[in-house]
């Protein structure tokens, strides 16, 4: 059933979004000249799929997890896209697709190893990765890899219809910073 829901809501969200979805990508033009971002990250039962999302870093930006890049390379467009959580827009594909949902853990990169291992042991894997869920409407994100894996095997297994939209609208009205980023870089 969420699986229904989550086709219907992301495609709803393509169709009424179209026009910010595509000032974005435009305004994404002048920033970077690149405005999505693609990367392969872990779904659900470990397979790779690529994750689309606005991007906002620099391009030249070494592809690792948010908390291990530097502020530094954030562009003025990402931060706003950042904070307003419009980055993660374009993810809204990989739902239609099936590769994601709306809820569910943050899909990761397959070279964080230790989060991959704490994710592993808790079956975190069995579920499609979301947009947003438990753990980024309460800040937080891959940096503490255990703590991650726990909330979200918590989530999973507790996971009603109605936390579903909780957490979704959590996210819409700016429950959760998003991604970490290394200020001291």
């Amino acid at each position: 059933m969420l699986r229904v829901i989550d086709f219907i809501l992301s495609f709803l969200g393509l169709v009424i979004g179209f026009p910010v979805l595509l000032i974005i990508y435009i305004i994404g033009l002048f920033d970077t000249g690149s405005p999505l971002f693609v990367q392969e990250r872990v779904g659900r039962k470990k397979k790779p799929f690529k994750l689309v999302k606005f991007r906002t870093m620099d391009v030249a930006t070494k592809s690792v997890a948010s908390h291990l890049a530097s502020s530094a390379s954030i562009t003025k467009t990402g931060a706003f896209l950042r904070k307003t959580k419009l980055d993660e827009l374009p993810q809204l594909w990989n739902v239609v697709w099936g590769d994601m949902s709306l809820v569910g853990p943050r899909p990761n990169l397959f070279n964080q190893e230790e989060l991959i291992q704490e994710r592993s042991g808790l079956d975190v894997y069995d579920a499609r990765p979301g947009i947003t869920g438990l753990a980024q409407i309460n800040d937080i994100d891959m940096s503490t890899p255990k703590l991650l894996a726990e909330t979200d095997s918590n989530m999973l297994k507790n996971l009603t219809l109605q936390k579903y939209f909780y957490y979704i609208l959590a996210t819409v009205i700016g429950k959760g910073a998003g991604d970490r980023v290394n200020s001291d870089k």
